[in-house]
């Protein structure tokens, strides 16, 4: 879920503009872009948008958005009528407003002509009650980041199951060997590897209590007690916490996405980048891990008077050309299948260990209050971790919370 997983609040000077919630004019001239991508991966983004406005004839303003407010600002702006012309989504935002009315139904446009090149994962992200709302921009998922040195050095090979990792802990000093992320989206490689969920939406029922996920919770509780992981009870800065480790190379492991690749090469443990190892991340039995699907999506506000020229727009953002360039300068996954042939992409090393990754990862329920889901399970991971609560208990109160507060339609399953 890139930044929404960190629980970093991000504060973004504005590109291009003053970051208003004001509609930016007609067809004839200006589309206004609201970018949520963060402060290393904006200026490429940005980039790409002005070099897309040149070539297709029409102007652009990029304004910055931090990632936490964004979807909230947006919301209010669009209820009134106004807002940016295209937004850069999370993935599980746009069901929540193709729902609302606020975004554009796509369907009909070139857009939604040709979509066989995307990947089948995010492109399902862009589907509600049939219809298209939304445009692929980059996937992501987690994988097991290592410390290529630390592991050589204890003569231990990235663990491929939660077994090996404890026997990898006893040769690395500990607990020091993995930081676990006390953080719902992070609690879902324990999830899914046990062929667990947080909801059947086609049976409309809430399975996130049941025995595959207890299981999987209490996999993550046992690393810590045996010593072969550690965590923040804070859990408000958990990721940050992880991040400081990594990168100053006293945790030998943590589980990250592509996105987290930036800031971990600043850190002294990466000065050099290839001492950065990347593998799946590890499950019950090897081959078995299993990560979310994340990413980003653009979206078109509904009755925005540039829709043409914002159909122009998330086109050419979208098109293999762009991603390519966003993949060879960041390291962010494309969702064009043939980006992944372009040979600057192949060449980034980042984009390279991911792509298995991508292909494996366990699709997320694409409805409405799918972002809804992670605020309970937030509350209850963190409590089984700190030793507050049994995994049982603590799904059973996720699963209650669901049902009174998220997916009321549902049964518990």
């Amino acid at each position: 879920m890139t930044a929404m997983a960190t629980g970093v609040a991000l504060v973004l000077t504005a590109c291009g503009g003053g970051g208003s919630s004001s509609n930016s004019g007609s067809d004839s001239g200006e589309v206004t872009f609201w970018d949520t991508s963060g402060p290393n991966e904006g200026p490429a983004f940005a980039k790409i948008a002005n070099d897309c406005a040149s070539k297709g004839g029409y102007k652009v303003k990029v304004e910055t958005q931090a990632f936490d407010t964004a979807l909230a600002n947006y919301k209010t702006a669009a209820q009134g009528g106004q807002g940016p012309d295209v937004f850069r989504a999370e993935v599980a935002w746009v069901p929540q407003l193709a729902k609302l009315g606020y975004v554009a139904d796509l369907s009909d446009t070139d857009l939604a002509k040709d979509t066989s090149d995307f990947l089948e994962a995010p492109l399902g992200s862009t589907k509600f009650e049939g219809k298209t709302y939304a445009v692929p921009q980059v996937t992501d998922s987690l994988a097991l980041l290592y410390n290529k040195k630390k592991l050589a050095d204890a003569g231990v090979e990235p663990p491929k199951t939660w077994d090996e990792l404890k026997a990898a802990a006893a040769k690395l000093g500990g607990e020091k060997a993995f930081f676990l992320n006390n953080d719902a989206y992070y609690a879902l490689p324990f999830i899914y590897g046990e062929g667990g969920d947080l909801v059947d939406a086609s049976a409309k029922k809430i399975v996130v209590n049941s025995e595959k996920n207890v299981k999987g919770l209490q996999t993550a509780k046992d690393l810590l007690a045996s010593k072969s992981a550690f965590t923040s009870l804070d859990a408000g800065n958990s990721y940050t916490t992880m991040q400081a480790a990594f990168s100053s190379g006293d945790a030998a492991m943590v589980i990250n996405g592509p996105w987290a690749v930036a800031d971990y090469l600043k850190g002294a443990a990466f000065s050099d980048a290839a001492n950065l190892g990347i593998a799946p991340v590890p499950g019950p039995t090897a081959g078995k891990g299993s990560a979310p699907v994340g990413g980003h999506d653009y979206v078109i506000r509904q009755g925005t008077k540039a829709k043409q020229s914002s159909i122009k727009f998330v086109q050419c953002m979208a098109s293999v050309e762009s991603q390519a360039a966003i993949a060879k300068e960041l390291g962010l996954l494309p969702t064009r299948k043939s980006a992944y042939q372009n040979a600057d992409v192949k060449a980034n090393a980042v984009v390279a260990a991911f792509e298995p990754v991508t292909k494996v990862a366990h699709e997320r329920a694409w409805i409405p209050e799918g972002g809804q889901l992670f605020d309970p399970l937030k509350i209850a991971y963190a409590d089984v971790l700190a030793g507050k609560k049994e995994p049982k208990a603590a799904l059973d109160d996720v699963a209650k919370a669901y049902k009174e507060q998220v997916v009321t339609e549902y049964s518990i399953g």
